[in-house]
């Protein structure tokens, strides 16, 4: 199994990404049962809400390097995050790694423990992250996310909330559950017709980058990967050593 059934509480609906053995990747199985999941609560009139969350220290570590969903599926799944007529909440209280940011940024409200960490870290694999741009450049402070797309630095969830890829942390010794109350709560009190004009408005942005750029970034993306750096990259990622390139 790779998502959880889904846990419901008071309108509230828990996707929970349950593959801790590879570290949450997005694997075609995971991308394709979360895709699932997502229409099915966007067709519930008991959703008001929906909450992404994750099982073991890592929310997703981006790509399964050894079963990738198509380039197509995963921003696919991401627009269906963003164009839900439903918030959508990430739950962070482990890492996050590469397209796993594509993800989050999609969310509508993102909350992080102290534990959490992130990074992007497509550079180091001679990859970029490409289709994840889409969700993540209109969310990112411009000067913060040139220094994390070039470096693939790891950075933690006072950082991200400074520079826009989540919403809230849970502060030091903090629960991330616990700090997401009160923003629960305020979902539970509005109506779904005023949720779904009001993230409307707050993600025309977003929307209107996957509408303009997903085809070239997807095009982009697949030459990366096709490309020898990207597989001296990978296998050396795989083989945990570093790759020909690193001084």
């Amino acid at each position: 199994m790779t998502l959880a059934p889904p846990a419901h509480d008071r309108g509230i609906t828990t996707l929970t990404l349950d593959s801790p053995a590879n570290r949450n990747a997005l694997s075609a199985r995971l991308v394709g049962e979360l895709t699932e999941a997502l229409a099915g609560c966007a067709d519930d009139d008991t959703v008001r809400a929906v909450v992404l969350t994750h099982t073991g220290n890592t929310f997703c570590a981006g790509a399964d390097l050894t079963a990738p969903p198509e380039p197509t599926a995963f921003v696919a799944l991401m627009r269906a995050i963003v164009a839900l007529p439903k918030p959508v909440v990430a739950q962070v209280a482990g890492h996050v790694r590469a397209g796993g940011l594509g993800l989050l940024a999609a969310c509508d409200i993102a909350a992080a423990g102290p534990d959490a960490t992130f990074a992007l870290t497509e550079s180091r694999l001679g990859l970029a992250p490409a289709v994840i741009s889409m969700p993540l450049l209109p969310r990112l402070d411009p000067r913060a996310a040139a220094r994390y797309y070039l470096t693939g630095e790891r950075f933690g969830p006072d950082e991200a909330a400074r520079i826009g890829l989540v919403t809230l942390t849970a502060g030091p010794g903090g629960d991330v559950g616990k700090a997401l109350v009160p923003v629960l709560d305020g979902l539970r009190k509005a109506s779904p017709q005023g949720l779904a004009a009001s993230k409307e408005l707050v993600t025309a942005t977003v929307l209107h980058s996957f509408d303009q750029h997903a085809e070239d970034l997807i095009a982009r993306s697949a030459a990366l990967f096709a490309s020898d750096d990207a597989r001296e990259g990978m296998t050396a990622f795989l083989e945990r050593r570093d790759p020909s390139w690193a001084l």
